[in-house]
């Protein structure tokens, strides 16, 4: 194994780890704290990535601005699926469904094509590079830190706000804070509209790292995020504090794109991504659980010898 490769191919897993532990966030606040799978995620994380490409190339926006517009358009679209949940009452997890297909010909609209380079335009990784003299690898992956830092601090005081308290409460007891007179609908559609923003934000990310907005770049996200997670929570679950549950998500980006790293360099083929990435989450999903039931029947057995 040529151990140049391996260390080029760790730097990039964790650069990607990190660009998408901004997305693992927005994946945390619906999956976790509200307890809804999101499937808009795959449509929102590339839309972010289409409307960053076509402002930057076709219209001359800067990479900066970009950014800002691209998360705009992801809390659009959580507020689309926030809207039929609430509104119009479709169930969460079908509500997501509808307006990730809903999405895929959006994006399509948007870019005029499938796909838009950014080779020949400035990028923020760029104008990093031309300002600090950095190499691509360092200022992509100081990039990424500045960004989940600044994310993980914003949420961390967003959620200690009241409506941020209610917002979390609603997750934990829908019923009890709705008793209490919080409009739980309102909850609801902040939850997922912060969610998609944040999603949309990593899009723009990825696609400014990579030089490239795809029309199927956030395909699969939804899996990379609920695996983020869980193995974040598997790494630092014992932390109990909310800040370090926010900075496990981004940890658990990062490992699990530094798994894919490893399975790759070891000659797996890159087109059973998928099934790993799905066999990663099962496992991290079903591990969990097994240990659980192996405790409660050793206690149980400890108990009946005594």
């Amino acid at each position: 194994m040529n151990v140049g490769g391996v260390l080029m191919a760790m730097q990039g897993a964790l650069t990607q780890g990190i660009l998408w532990g901004v997305m693992v966030l927005g994946v945390y606040i619906t999956y976790k704290i509200l307890n809804i799978a999101d499937l808009t995620v795959d449509g929102s994380f590339a839309m972010g990535g289409c409307v960053c490409a076509m402002l930057v190339v076709n219209h001359g926006v800067s990479p900066a601005l970009a950014l800002v517009i691209a998360t705009f358009a992801g809390v659009l679209a959580g507020a689309v699926t926030g809207m039929l949940h609430t509104v119009f009452e479709i169930p969460a997890i079908l509500a997501g469904i509808l307006t990730q297909i809903a999405l895929w010909s959006i994006n399509l609209r948007i870019m005029g094509r499938s796909n838009i380079p950014l080779l020949k335009v400035d990028t923020i990784v760029t104008q990093l590079m031309a300002l600090s003299g950095l190499s691509q690898p360092i200022a992509t992956m100081l990039i990424g830190v500045i960004f989940a830092i600044l994310c993980i601090v914003a949420l961390y005081w967003f959620f200690g706000t009241e409506i941020g308290s209610a917002l979390r409460a609603t997750g934990n007891n829908e019923d009890m804070i709705r008793a209490l007179g919080v409009n739980t609908k309102r909850t609801k559609m902040i939850a997922l509209m912060l969610s998609n923003g944040l999603v949309g934000l990593s899009g723009a990310l990825v696609c400014q790292n990579q030089k490239y907005g795809d029309v199927g770049m956030g395909t699969g996200a939804i899996v990379i995020g609920l695996a983020a997670i869980v193995i974040g929570d598997m790494l630092l679950g014992k932390l109990r504090s909310f800040g370090s549950k926010l900075t496990s998500a981004v940890v658990g980006s990062v490992v699990y794109f530094i798994i894919r790293a490893i399975v790759l360099q070891l000659g797996m083929d890159a087109n059973d991504m998928k099934l790993i990435s799905a066999i990663i989450v099962a496992l991290a999903l079903c591990i969990p659980v097994m240990l659980d039931k192996w405790r409660l029947r050793a206690s149980y057995t400890t108990g009946g010898t005594k």
